[in-house]
Parts: structure tokens; C-alpha cells; sequence
């Protein structure tokens, strides 16, 4: 009896019990020694007979991967085109053309999801600014009308009370801002153009003109990208966006996109540190959930320094190396011009910078939405088995070495790797970069 033959049996209601958590089920061995998962979860990750599975197994439980045939969300990028001259932008060195989408990309898009079921989210937002494109509220209701859940991320200026009316009305299900700056000086010191106040004022509007509701819709997220100049506003920001309502906030770190920003990076010591790799064959610190303050903060800082595997309250903090979280999350990503692609940093050619040096990532296109369907393009053969090997991330360790040549660009690696891309140099995959 093969694996998968052990997930995929029509299986009968298991009991339920009051004290489960809503994110745990019940599954079951039946009188054959097969497993039997509840049919929620077998519709839920689209096991379908035949799929592939992977299965890791830890040390008190064994964990299922979500099928790579899976899609559930699709990163839609409306423009690459923005008000604002943030220093941290891909777009201050690259030779990419600037173009929008146009309706009838969108309206392939459209098509191709309303063809899969479940209908995957759709997230707003790319290289440029996504309500810089006017048709993006209408996008926004449209994707809506399948019954999509929608997302949007926003500079904040242009939401003016006409567009949160707009967005409000086309049930957005969540609104993420970027907000780098607790203070004007600080705020406007990144975002080149902006105003935090007007900013935040836009913010407070939106959140006010929600429907009432016990859990108004649509929620609000503040993405916050870290750097030296700007840590240190952090509690601050997280503040702010409580006055505005916000339900969500990401931290991200910053992948230096010109020379001058290499100095602004905050995991140098990470990119090191074996404490946030895999090295199970390493001593191992396990820390319970403890304060994080005055008494403990200079133990604790020596103790993260440690260079020991660590894991803390159960979780190892290596976790995130070597995870492709879009391929995890089954996601894929569609440019302006409706170019198809595995990731947003794949999305554009571009350069950034790895250990002092400048790393050239080149675009990765599976296909475009006005020659083949968005599932076509998904279920291409060569873009699953891309999709499996970044399940292994078989590439050799170009974020912590940066040694040689290879690590200079995206193309091949020192481990024999050839065939494009190569994902060796992704911070993405190492956890120290992250989307919201």
C-alpha cells in the first residue's frame, strides 16, 4: 500500500470534542493501518487521488505538506508604477520597463480563477504602488464577485476618502499599509514623498468608514521594513497602528537594492549564527516561554549569541531555513504585463546585495495569462517540478557563504545546480525576509 493511499480514503465523521481547538481535527487508523484524514482537511488542501504529498517527520508528530498542485493565492501586480521615490526600492537600479495592467490581462486573470476550485486569493501589490492603476478598486470588487479573498498593500497616500469608499464597498477582506517611520523625519527619511501624518490620517478615515461590526471588515495590517536607521520606531509604529485599528502587523528585513543601503541591514549576525540554521547534530538549547525584560534582557541576549541549535518553547528557530515559503503557501505570482511567475522576487530582473556584493536575480517566467490559462500555467510540468525542488532546496548556501562567483547571480550554483533558477541566494527562503 503506497503513502498516499493512506490519505486519500473516503473516511467517516470522527468524533469531535468540545476542548479541540478550531485549527485541530481528529484523523484515524483504520482496521488496515491506513490513515484516514477528516474530509475537511481533504478538500481543504486538495487531495485528490493521486497527488503527491510530502511527509517530514519530527520528533513527537510527522507534518503534511501542502500538495505543490495546490494553488491558493496569486500575487497580482497592477503596475509597476509608484508616487513615491522610496530609497528601499528595486526601482532605483534596474533598466525594467514601466508599464500598467492592462483590463484585458486582468480579465484573463479573472478567467483563470473563476476555473479552479477553490477560487485562490488574490493579493494587490508588486513593485509599484497598486492604487497608482485607477482600475484597481473595480479589480478588487471583481475578484470579489467570485468569492475570493482579496488583499491590498498601499503606500497610504493614496487613499482618499473616495477610494476607502471604494475599497470598503468592493469588500476588501484585508488592507496592509507600509509604514517604516514613527516620526515625520524618520517616516519621510525612507518613503521619499510622503507624510506620515497624512498617511495615518488616511489610515484612521479608512478604518472609520468601515461598517460597524464586532470585527469590522476590511481588516487593517501595517508592514514595517527594518533597517538600522528605523528599528528603533518599531514599538512606536506598532502603536500608530493601533490608533488606526490594525488587526495585522509583518516585520520584514531589507534586501539592499544600491550600494549605499548595504550598511542598513540587521542580520549579519544571523546570516552566521548557527542557532537559526538546521544543525541538529549540534548542542541544543531549549528556553520556555519566559518575561523579556529587565532581569532577563542581557542573559538572554548573550544566549541567542550562543551559536547553539535553539528552540524556544518547542519551536526550533532553524525552522525557517531552507523553506520556500510561496511554494509552501501555493502561491504564484502574475506581473503587470500578465507574465507569469513562481515568486514576487522573480516577478522582475533585478539587482541586490549579498555580502557586500551585488547579486543579480533574473526573472523567471512560466507563461503569460493572454496565451495559456492561469491553471494551464500552473500545472505545467516543468513549473511542479521547480515547485519539488524547492520542497528539498537541494542549492548550495549561497546565504551564508557568499564565497564564490556563482553567488553573484541567480543562474547556477557550486553544488552542480544548472538548471535556472537557482535559489541558494533567497532571504526570502532563509526567514529573514518575509511578504506580509
Amino acid at each position: 500500500m503506497s503513502l498516499i493511499d493512506h490519505f486519500l480514503r473516503p473516511h467517516r465523521p470522527l468524533p469531535t470534542e468540545a476542548s479541540t481547538k478550531s485549527a485541530s481535527a481528529w484523523a484515524e487508523v483504520d482496521a488496515e493501518g491506513r490513515l484516514v484524514l477528516p474530509p475537511e482537511l481533504v478538500k481543504g488542501f486538495d487531495l485528490k487521488p493521486g497527488t503527491r504529498v510530502r511527509v517530514d517527520e519530527g520528533e513527537n508528530h510527522f507534518r503534511l505538506h501542502r500538495p505543490v498542485t495546490q494553488l491558493t493565492k496569486v500575487y497580482i501586480e497592477p503596475t509597476v508604477a509608484c508616487n513615491l521615490d522610496c530609497i528601499t526600492c528595486f526601482r532605483n537600479e534596474w533598466e525594467q520597463p514601466t508599464g500598467q495592467m492592462t483590463d484585458e490581462t486582468f480579465a484573463g486573470i479573472l478567467h483563470g480563477l473563476k476555473e479552479l476550485d477553490p477560487i485562490p486569493a488574490a493579493y494587490f501589490g508588486g513593485i509599484g504602488e497598486p492604487l497608482h492603476h485607477p482600475q484597481t478598486p473595480t479589480w478588487v470588487a471583481e475578484a470579489k464577485a467570485l468569492g475570493a479573498n482579496v488583499e491590498l498593500i498601499t503606500n497610504g497616500t493614496l487613499l482618499s476618502e473616495e477610494v476607502s469608499g471604494q475599497l470598503i464597498e468592493a469588500g476588501l477582506d484585508l488592507l496592509w499599509v507600509s509604514i517604516d517611520g514613527a516620526q515625520p523625519r524618520t517616516f519621510a527619511d525612507v518613503r521619499l514623498g510622503a507624510k506620515l501624518p497624512e498617511v495615518v490620517e488616511n489610515m484612521r478615515r479608512f478604518a472609520a468608514m468601515r461598517p460597524a461590526d464586532h470585527h469590522p471588515k476590511p481588516e487593517i495590517g501595517v508592514a514595517f521594513l527594518a533597517m538600522k536607521r528605523n528599528i528603533g520606531d518599531l514599538p512606536e509604529v506598532i502603536r500608530l497602528g493601533k490608533s488606526f485599528k490594525a488587526k495585522h502587523f509583518s516585520v520584514s528585513n531589507l534586501q539592499p537594492a544600491t550600494a549605499d543601503m548595504q550598511d542598513e541591514g540587521l542580520y549579519t549576525q544571523v546570516m552566521h549564527n548557527i542557532a537559526y540554521l538546521e544543525a541538529t547534530h549540534l548542542p541544543r538549547l531549549r528556553l520556555p516561554k519566559m518575561d523579556f525584560d529587565e532581569p532577563t534582557r542581557e542573559a538572554l541576549f548573550e544566549v541567542f549569541n550562543s551559536q547553539l541549535n535553539m528552540e524556544f518553547a518547542g519551536n526550533n528557530w532553524s525552522g525557517a531555513s531552507d523553506t520556500c515559503n510561496f511554494v509552501e503557501s501555493g502561491t504564484t505570482s502574475i506581473a503587470w504585463n500578465g507574465d507569469v511567475s513562481p515568486c514576487w522576487p522573480l516577478m522582475h530582473t533585478h539587482t541586490s546585495y549579498l555580502h557586500r556584493k551585488p547579486r543579480l536575480s533574473r526573472k523567471h517566467v512560466i507563461g503569460n495569462v493572454a496565451e495559456r490559462s492561469l491553471e494551464d500555467l500552473w500545472l505545467d510540468p516543468g513549473y511542479i517540478a521547480y515547485r519539488e525542488r524547492l520542497h528539498n532546496f537541494g542549492f548550495a548556501p549561497c546565504s551564508f557563504c557568499g564565497g564564490c562567483d556563482l553567488s553573484e547571480a541567480n543562474e547556477e550554483d557550486c553544488l552542480g545546480n544548472t538548471t535556472f533558477p537557482v535559489c541558494g541566494g533567497c532571504l526570502w527562503a532563509q526567514g529573514i525576509i518575509q511578504c506580509p
